[in-house]
């Protein structure tokens, strides 16, 4: 792939299954560089073959520039979703059998999420508010001169949303309208309301049906789910005393008319083990009895998350006329990752992925504690849905492969209780047509210690004109996180430097996500030894195991983490000709007060005093690096805030090092996943002409990259 091609990139949403079982919804995403945003609408994605000629084949149901997060009615009749508004994501419904989307939410930061009551009648939602005057609110005050920000704990900001303060996500309720009635209108002239009718009423000329807001407090509410009287929402957050110094959430029931709070987690029913959690993503049974949720083993002081993967729990449904916290159960062991929302699976189980050794799983899990595994297979489920009986369930899944971003699957059909996947959709057929695609060769090498250590080599398709018998050189990449991981799946990465003619080697060390807990905990107060050692232990051992790699041309590059790990290792190791640091973390002393995680991360992952944070920083390695290095960082990082990248870009310049940064405006944390789309082009386009210069290809010389 070639940076002038990312708009080929096709996302898929988790699908969601019409009640009758006959066909699913998803929404699709792709950088677009006409709009220089992403544009996606919905898709209509029939389960069965039969029916008429054509009738069996995906269609675009909606024309929005970005429509996402559709979910159907109770009764299949309504589709509600969010459109992008002016950039602003608002609820829309539209009739399931097709016509014109109507918007029924005005909210000035837009919405987030939302949920219909059993009887549809009603919609829940989140939205944030801002306080007057903050945020945009008042056309007369300009950011630089809002009233100031005052805080006293320690979560001040998130990546991606700016400044807490002053924008709390609150939760709402609409009247479901009805589409059959005539569409609400603007008045223009003599029927214009006067400015103090609209001061007196703010839905005298609204466009939209009242919304009714439901909480009035500073907290952020998430995962709105009705129970299944409709008389009550089970919501997520973080809400209890002493919230600004863990990382705790609960479940809480919030009832609808009287909007009386009840906690339900982490009041001492947890069994098992003496732990608190950060409960979210709750679900009920589909026979009402259970409420299923996500929880994170957060240990005995609520900080504790390193290597604790999210886990299903479960606790008796909660009553709506006097709920109670209930006993709370864990289901699934530590040797499983969920990955995705739970989802009703059968009268008392649920449904949901699992992370598993660089690919995704599906898993069922009842209210007992029964655990199987329905699906393990090539293509790696991201996301799945279940509607029917258990004796006719019929699953569908969002699954990622070598050669696609994103696919609707039936797992499922509701007459065989197993079969081969049969993928539904082609959303990467354009990818597949006009890019040459690399499918990763797994390999798993063996470190001094006898730790095995997993991970994929990827060698270029083209060999370049007159290249002979010339040796490929070699880019090691590393991932984020730590607790993540690299994938068998499509990777826009690893195939633009395929495309440029260079080979790719990538694992997944210890410290990273999907091979149990003591894998991801393994490097918790020691950054940059067991880890370091599996990397360069892959490393070698792929070189040994391909000769016709260039062992003695290799570049080294990751970000965030693996930013830390390029910055680390380059300060031990310098056998390579060049090395990217991207938004990298790469001190932990100064990470604190200045990363929206830095109150807790560095401490968890590192230690908390300044000697061990600095043992394991390369910020004071910078002295005996002797590697070219780029540096890589985004303006509105505030996960890595920039000042990291700016410190260590300017510590090599002093150490003499060839050294350059480049700088991206208006980006966050997030710029190589979901930037501007030019902007990820021209972050292709500058990493390609770095490698060109320090590392070149066949492919890749200064004069192919002018």
């Amino acid at each position: 792939m070639r940076p002038d091609q990312l708009d080929l990139l096709t996302t898929v949403s988790t699908p969601e299954i019409h009640p009758s079982g006959t066909w699913a919804l998803v929404s699709t995403s792709r950088p677009s560089f006409e709009v220089d945003s992403y544009v996606g609408q919905l898709w209509r994605v029939p389960l069965s073959a039969d029916g008429d000629e054509g009738s069996d084949q995906p269609r675009r149901i909606t024309r929005g520039r970005a429509d996402a997060g559709a979910k159907f009615s109770p009764d299949g009749e309504l589709i509600a979703f969010l459109r992008a508004v002016d950039g602003k994501p608002q609820l829309h419904l539209v009739e399931s059998s097709g016509g014109e989307p109507v918007a029924i939410t005005d909210q000035k930061l837009g919405v987030r999420e939302f949920c219909f009551s059993p009887d549809g009648a009603t919609i829940a939602f989140t939205a944030r508010v801002p306080e007057p005057g903050r945020y945009g609110t008042d056309d007369d005050i300009p950011s630089a001169l809002e009233d100031p920000r005052h805080f006293t704990g320690n979560k001040l900001q998130m990546n991606g949303v700016g400044w807490l303060n002053g924008r709390p996500l609150q939760v709402f309720t609409v009247a479901t309208p009805s589409l059959d009635d005539e569409p609400r209108v603007k008045p223009i002239g003599r029927a214009k309301p006067k400015p103090a009718t609209d001061e007196d009423d703010p839905q005298a000329s609204s466009l939209v049906p009242p919304a009714t807001r439901l909480t009035e407090d500073d907290i952020d509410w998430t995962n709105p789910v009705f129970t299944p009287d409709g008389q009550a929402l089970i919501l997520s957050a973080s809400a209890h005393d002493g919230r600004e110094n863990d990382l705790v959430d609960d479940l809480y029931h919030l009832a609808v008319e009287s909007k009386q709070v009840t906690r339900l987690t982490n009041t001492g029913t947890i069994s098992k083990k003496n732990h608190l959690l950060g409960a979210s993503n709750p679900v009920f049974s589909a026979d009402g009895k259970h409420l299923f949720f996500i929880g994170q083993p957060l240990g005995e002081d609520g900080l504790d998350f390193v290597g604790h993967h999210a886990q299903i729990f479960v606790m008796p449904a909660p009553s709506s006329r006097k709920p109670k916290a209930g006993k709370v159960t864990e289901l699934t062991p530590a040797s499983y990752t969920v990955a995705s929302p739970p989802r009703p699976f059968g009268d008392d189980g649920v449904i949901v992925t699992d992370d598993h050794r660089g690919s995704g799983r599906i898993l069922t899990v009842t209210a007992k504690g029964g655990v199987e595994v329905l699906y393990d297979g090539a293509l790696m489920a991201e996301g799945v849905a279940a509607v029917g009986d258990p004796a006719g369930e019929i699953v569908v899944a969002t699954v990622a492969g070598p050669r696609t971003m994103g696919e609707v699957a039936l797992v499922r059909d509701g007459k065989a209780r197993d079969g081969e996947l049969r993928v539904l959709t082609d959303f990467s057929a354009a990818l597949q047509r006009e890019t040459t695609i690399v499918d990763p060769v797994e390999f798993e090498a063996t470190g001094a210690d006898g730790y095995p250590v997993h991970g994929w080599v990827l060698k270029p398709a083209a060999t370049g004109k007159g290249r002979g018998k010339q040796k490929t050189p070699v880019l090691l990449n590393i991932h984020g996180g730590p607790y993540a991981a690299y994938h068998e799946t499509y990777f826009d990465e690893f195939q633009t430097y395929l495309e440029a003619g260079y080979a790719v080697v990538a694992c997944n060390p210890r410290g990273a996500m999907g091979y149990g807990a003591e894998h991801g905990q393994a490097i918790k107060g020691d950054f940059g030894n067991l880890d370091m050692a599996d990397i360069l232990t892959f490393l070698d051992a792929a070189l040994a195991e391909n000769p016709d790699l260039d062992a003695d041309r290799v570049g080294i590059m990751g970000g965030s983490y693996g930013g830390y790990m390029t910055a680390w290792i380059i300060g031990h190791d310098h056998r390579w000709a060049g090395a990217i640091v991207e938004r990298g973390f790469l001190d932990g002393a100064t990470f604190v007060g200045s990363s929206d995680i830095g109150w807790f991360f560095a401490g968890q992952y590192q230690g908390h005093t300044a000697e061990e944070m600095n043992r394991q920083s390369p910020m004071w390695l910078t002295d005996q690096v002797t590697t070219p290095t780029l540096v890589l960082h985004s303006e509105l990082d505030l996960r890595c805030p920039i000042a990291q990248g700016l410190n260590y870009y300017g510590r090599l310049k002093q150490a003499g090092v060839d050294t350059e940064i480049l700088i991206f405006p208006g980006e966050n944390h997030e710029l190589s996943r979901s930037g501007s789309p030019w902007h990820r082009r021209q972050r292709f386009e500058k990493i390609l002409e770095f490698w060109a210069k320090h590392l070149p290809s066949a492919l890749n010389t200064p004069q192919t990259t002018n």
